[in-house]
Protein backbone atom coordinates (compact mmCIF):
# COMPACT_ATOMS: atom_id res chain seq x y z
CA UNK A 1 0.00 0.00 0.00
CA UNK A 2 1.31 3.43 -0.91
CA UNK A 3 2.50 5.32 2.16
CA UNK A 4 0.81 8.62 2.74
CA UNK A 5 1.86 11.65 4.72
CA UNK A 6 0.24 11.64 8.11
CA UNK A 7 -2.19 14.54 8.16
CA UNK A 8 -1.47 17.19 10.76
CA UNK A 9 -4.34 18.73 12.71
CA UNK A 10 -5.53 22.15 11.63
CA UNK A 11 -3.73 24.91 13.53
CA UNK A 12 -4.30 28.60 13.98
CA UNK A 13 -1.92 30.71 11.84
CA UNK A 14 0.32 31.65 14.80
CA UNK A 15 0.52 28.02 15.89
CA UNK A 16 1.29 26.92 12.34
CA UNK A 17 4.05 29.51 12.08
CA UNK A 18 5.55 28.32 15.36
CA UNK A 19 5.39 24.69 14.25
CA UNK A 20 7.11 25.46 10.94
CA UNK A 21 9.83 27.45 12.69
CA UNK A 22 10.39 24.58 15.13
CA UNK A 23 10.74 22.18 12.20
CA UNK A 24 13.09 24.52 10.33
CA UNK A 25 15.65 25.18 13.08
CA UNK A 26 17.22 21.67 13.10
CA UNK A 27 17.36 21.76 9.30
CA UNK A 28 19.22 25.09 9.40
CA UNK A 29 21.83 23.52 11.67
CA UNK A 30 22.20 20.67 9.19
CA UNK A 31 21.82 22.38 5.80
CA UNK A 32 22.24 26.08 6.45
CA UNK A 33 20.08 28.65 4.70
CA UNK A 34 20.05 26.52 1.55
CA UNK A 35 17.45 24.24 3.13
CA UNK A 36 14.52 23.75 0.77
CA UNK A 37 10.84 24.30 1.45
CA UNK A 38 10.32 20.68 0.47
CA UNK A 39 12.63 19.54 3.27
CA UNK A 40 10.89 21.86 5.72
CA UNK A 41 7.44 20.65 4.71
CA UNK A 42 8.51 17.02 5.06
CA UNK A 43 9.98 17.65 8.53
CA UNK A 44 6.82 19.49 9.60
CA UNK A 45 4.51 16.85 8.13
CA UNK A 46 2.61 19.30 5.94
CA UNK A 47 2.16 20.03 2.26
CA UNK A 48 4.73 22.42 0.82
CA UNK A 49 2.01 24.95 0.00
CA UNK A 50 1.13 25.19 3.70
CA UNK A 51 4.34 27.15 4.26
CA UNK A 52 3.19 29.93 1.94
CA UNK A 53 -0.12 30.19 3.71
CA UNK A 54 1.59 31.70 6.77
CA UNK A 55 4.91 33.01 5.36
CA UNK A 56 5.35 35.24 2.33
CA UNK A 57 8.32 33.21 1.10
CA UNK A 58 11.08 30.87 2.23
CA UNK A 59 13.36 33.74 3.20
CA UNK A 60 10.84 35.04 5.73
CA UNK A 61 10.61 31.59 7.31
CA UNK A 62 14.40 31.25 7.39
CA UNK A 63 14.88 34.67 9.00
CA UNK A 64 12.20 34.00 11.63
CA UNK A 65 13.77 30.62 12.37
CA UNK A 66 17.29 32.07 12.73
CA UNK A 67 16.00 34.77 15.09
CA UNK A 68 14.16 32.17 17.17
CA UNK A 69 17.15 29.81 17.29
CA UNK A 70 19.41 32.64 18.46
CA UNK A 71 16.98 33.85 21.13
CA UNK A 72 19.33 34.93 23.96
CA UNK A 73 16.83 34.42 26.79
CA UNK A 74 18.02 30.91 27.83
CA UNK A 75 21.62 32.15 27.99
CA UNK A 76 20.64 35.32 29.84
CA UNK A 77 18.70 33.22 32.36
CA UNK A 78 21.69 30.91 32.85
CA UNK A 79 24.01 33.88 33.44
CA UNK A 80 21.52 35.42 35.88
CA UNK A 81 21.40 32.12 37.78
CA UNK A 82 25.15 32.14 38.54
CA UNK A 83 25.57 32.36 42.31
CA UNK A 84 26.76 35.91 43.06
CA UNK A 85 28.14 34.73 46.42
CA UNK A 86 30.62 32.40 44.67
CA UNK A 87 34.20 33.51 44.15
CA UNK A 88 35.05 35.74 41.20
CA UNK A 89 37.06 33.03 39.46
CA UNK A 90 34.22 30.52 39.79
CA UNK A 91 31.66 33.00 38.49
CA UNK A 92 33.86 34.00 35.58
CA UNK A 93 34.52 30.37 34.70
CA UNK A 94 30.79 29.60 34.74
CA UNK A 95 30.02 32.65 32.58
CA UNK A 96 32.73 31.67 30.08
CA UNK A 97 31.35 28.13 29.78
CA UNK A 98 27.82 29.43 29.20
CA UNK A 99 28.84 31.98 26.56
CA UNK A 100 31.24 29.61 24.81
CA UNK A 101 28.58 26.89 24.64
CA UNK A 102 26.17 29.35 22.99
CA UNK A 103 28.75 30.40 20.41
CA UNK A 104 29.92 26.87 19.70
CA UNK A 105 26.45 25.32 19.32
CA UNK A 106 25.16 28.16 17.12
CA UNK A 107 28.26 29.02 15.08
CA UNK A 108 26.65 28.10 11.76
CA UNK A 109 23.47 30.02 12.51
CA UNK A 110 25.44 33.08 13.61
CA UNK A 111 27.30 33.06 10.30
CA UNK A 112 23.95 32.69 8.53
CA UNK A 113 22.47 35.60 10.50
CA UNK A 114 25.41 37.79 9.57
CA UNK A 115 25.03 36.92 5.87
CA UNK A 116 21.30 37.64 5.97
CA UNK A 117 21.95 40.93 7.76
CA UNK A 118 24.63 42.06 5.28
CA UNK A 119 22.48 41.04 2.32
CA UNK A 120 19.63 43.15 3.66
CA UNK A 121 17.29 40.17 3.78
CA UNK A 122 16.19 40.84 7.37
CA UNK A 123 13.32 43.19 8.13
CA UNK A 124 13.68 45.98 10.72
CA UNK A 125 12.25 43.85 13.55
CA UNK A 126 14.62 40.94 12.87
CA UNK A 127 17.58 43.32 12.56
CA UNK A 128 16.71 44.92 15.89
CA UNK A 129 16.43 41.54 17.62
CA UNK A 130 19.76 40.37 16.25
CA UNK A 131 21.69 43.54 17.09
CA UNK A 132 20.15 43.97 20.55
CA UNK A 133 21.38 40.52 21.59
CA UNK A 134 24.96 41.80 21.86
CA UNK A 135 24.00 44.48 24.35
CA UNK A 136 21.92 42.08 26.42
CA UNK A 137 24.73 39.53 26.55
CA UNK A 138 27.27 42.18 27.50
CA UNK A 139 25.01 43.47 30.28
CA UNK A 140 24.41 39.96 31.62
CA UNK A 141 28.13 39.12 31.81
CA UNK A 142 28.85 42.54 33.33
CA UNK A 143 26.35 41.79 36.10
CA UNK A 144 28.22 38.57 36.90
CA UNK A 145 31.43 40.59 37.48
CA UNK A 146 30.02 43.64 39.26
CA UNK A 147 30.17 42.23 42.83
CA UNK A 148 33.98 42.39 42.52
CA UNK A 149 34.24 45.69 40.67
CA UNK A 150 36.61 47.11 43.32
CA UNK A 151 39.09 44.27 42.68
CA UNK A 152 39.39 44.84 38.93
CA UNK A 153 41.86 47.11 37.10
CA UNK A 154 39.22 47.75 34.46
CA UNK A 155 35.46 48.20 34.71
CA UNK A 156 33.20 45.13 34.86
CA UNK A 157 31.79 46.12 31.44
CA UNK A 158 35.28 46.23 29.92
CA UNK A 159 36.12 42.87 31.48
CA UNK A 160 32.85 41.42 30.16
CA UNK A 161 33.65 42.71 26.68
CA UNK A 162 37.05 41.01 26.82
CA UNK A 163 35.48 37.73 27.88
CA UNK A 164 33.01 37.91 24.98
CA UNK A 165 35.89 38.69 22.60
CA UNK A 166 37.84 35.68 23.90
CA UNK A 167 34.84 33.40 23.52
CA UNK A 168 34.05 34.74 20.07
CA UNK A 169 37.63 34.37 18.85
CA UNK A 170 37.76 30.90 20.39
CA UNK A 171 34.83 29.87 18.18
CA UNK A 172 35.04 32.04 15.07
CA UNK A 173 38.70 33.03 14.86
CA UNK A 174 41.10 31.81 12.16
CA UNK A 175 43.36 29.97 14.63
CA UNK A 176 40.93 27.30 15.73
CA UNK A 177 43.21 24.32 15.16
CA UNK A 178 43.46 22.03 18.16
CA UNK A 179 41.25 21.79 21.20
CA UNK A 180 39.27 24.90 22.06
CA UNK A 181 39.85 26.78 25.30
CA UNK A 182 37.26 26.13 27.99
CA UNK A 183 35.79 28.17 30.81
CA UNK A 184 38.54 27.69 33.38
CA UNK A 185 41.25 28.52 30.84
CA UNK A 186 39.45 31.60 29.57
CA UNK A 187 38.81 32.81 33.13
CA UNK A 188 42.48 32.30 34.00
CA UNK A 189 43.62 34.12 30.86
CA UNK A 190 41.41 37.08 31.72
CA UNK A 191 42.26 37.21 35.43
CA UNK A 192 45.90 36.12 35.40
CA UNK A 193 47.20 36.98 31.96
CA UNK A 194 50.03 34.88 30.54
CA UNK A 195 52.91 35.82 32.86
CA UNK A 196 54.04 33.42 35.55
CA UNK A 197 53.51 34.81 39.08
CA UNK A 198 57.28 34.92 39.71
CA UNK A 199 58.20 36.45 36.34
CA UNK A 200 59.23 39.73 37.95
CA UNK A 201 57.22 41.70 35.41
CA UNK A 202 54.88 44.25 36.99
CA UNK A 203 51.30 44.13 35.72
CA UNK A 204 50.28 47.24 33.80
CA UNK A 205 47.00 48.47 32.39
Amino acid sequence: MESRRRRQPALAPDERRAALIAATIPLLHEHGTEVSTRQIAHAAGVAEGTIFGVFQNKNELVVCSVVKALDPEPVLAALAAIDRSAGLRDRLRAAAEIVHARFESNAGLMHAARRLFIAGECGPDAQHQMTSTRGKLLAAVTAVLEPDADRLRITPAEAARLLLLYCGANTFGPFGEGEAFHGAELASLLLDGILLPNSGEQAKC
